[in-house]
């Protein structure tokens, strides 16, 4: 299930929003947590949240910023050999800023439970019931081989819920079409000095703290 780049075309179609933003010269910001680095204790740990996101996010953002700086140069000289070279680094801190920037908002220390309303309805329909869609997501997730995320989403063409898993930073839109809903990030910075190596103790932990009204907004805005 893992998200790979050998479709050109689809890859192409996954940067064209950040190589608008290029284009218009944006700044890209680390966004503020609606919570305290600690909010979300016991799950995650405030030393794990604090380094994820003023370190790790913070590079992606960084780096994304300085990569757009070079790709502008080179579009500015018609230097097309560099505006490819510089595609894979787009994607990597692009991914990171866009899958991290959901990842926050998927969280929250008044979190867990269910989900109510059409997104239940829609999961029972389309996994079975609640517990089913969980237990294929994990196992989705602890099954990613090396870094990436687990990811809940939406299939607009067909109207329906799919589970993903990609790679590294791929972002789920770009590489598969799916709409995010749901991302579990499983690089091993967001959980190793808590869980260390036990990816599904992480896993399972993290349920605690999903955001569903948050989710439930994705899904309403992304059946638009």
């Amino acid at each position: 299930m893992l998200c790979r780049i050998g479709n050109v075309q689809r890859c192409a179609a996954g940067l064209k929003p950040l190589l608008g933003i290029v284009a218009s010269r944006q700044k890209h910001t680390l966004p503020d947590l609606p919570y305290d680095y600690g909010a979300l204790e016991p799950h995650i740990s405030a030393e794990i949240m604090q380094l994820h996101h003023s370190k790790h996010h913070a590079t992606y953002v960084n780096n994304l910023n300085v990569t757009e700086e070079k790709y502008q140069e080179a579009l500015a000289k018609g230097d097309v050999t560099t505006q490819v070279a510089l595609q894979a680094a787009l994607k990597f801190n692009g991914g990171g800023h866009i899958n991290h920037t959901i990842f926050w908002t998927n969280l929250s220390p008044n979190g867990g439970g269910e989900p109510e309303g059409e997104l239940m309805k829609v999961i029972q329909r389309d996994f079975g019931s609640f517990e089913k869609m969980k237990e294929k997501m994990s196992a989705a997730t602890v099954a990613v081989q090396g870094s990436g995320w687990g990811w809940l989403g939406f299939d607009k063409e067909n109207g329906r819920l799919r589970i993903a898993a990609c790679a590294n930073q791929d972002p789920l839109q770009g590489t598969t079409g799916l709409i995010p809903l749901l991302g579990i990030d499983v690089w091993e910075h967001a959980y190793y000095l808590q869980y260390k190596n036990v990816r599904p103790d992480y896993v399972k932990a993290i349920w605690n703290i999903i955001n569903w009204e948050n989710i439930n907004e994705r899904f309403k805005a992304a059946k638009k």
